[in-house]
């Protein structure tokens, strides 16, 4: 199933079920999804699903950095309507991969790229941007690929 339409399924379960704070964070979605289907990656009305991933990426993490900012102006219930949105959003991303599971394959593309020095970080990110795409924070993979060849 498409997202949109899991979306769209989703935000009437959600009118049905009256939940006023899913039905906007779902919303939210919905509408950046139409923003990105008229927009240039889009073939024939129709987006790929990385760029559906990337997307959803880009809202969440919109939504944690408003939620930091909150926490730090002291409006704590600002925080948690835009972390709740947050959650909402993660469910419809690939699940996520651990710590342990981003360093070990960091390890395996230091291997093939055949790095050494923090000199090559370049060249392992861009193949860790693609492996890992949708599945880890870019900020996590660059730490361990600083602390990897660092080493």
């Amino acid at each position: 199933m498409s997202l949109e339409l899991q979306i769209n399924n989703d935000i009437k379960q959600a009118m049905l079920n009256k939940q006023k704070d899913v039905l906007e964070s779902l919303r939210a979605i919905k509408s950046a999804i139409l923003l990105l289907k008229t927009g240039k990656d889009a073939v024939n009305g129709e987006v790929s699903e990385t760029a559906e991933i990337a997307m959803l990426q880009k809202l969440v993490k919109q939504r944690k950095e408003a939620a930091d900012i909150y926490v730090q102006q002291s409006r704590q219930d600002l925080a948690d309507e835009e972390l709740f949105q947050a959650s909402i959003i993660e469910r419809y991303l690939p699940k996520q991969m651990s710590k342990e599971e981003i360093e070990q394959a960091v390890k395996e593309i230091i291997a093939e790229v055949g790095a050494s020095s923090p000199k090559d970080m370049g060249k392992v990110m861009g193949q860790a941007s693609k492996r890992f795409a949708g599945k880890a924070d870019n900020r996590v993979v660059s730490e361990i690929v600083k602390n990897l060849l660092n080493q």
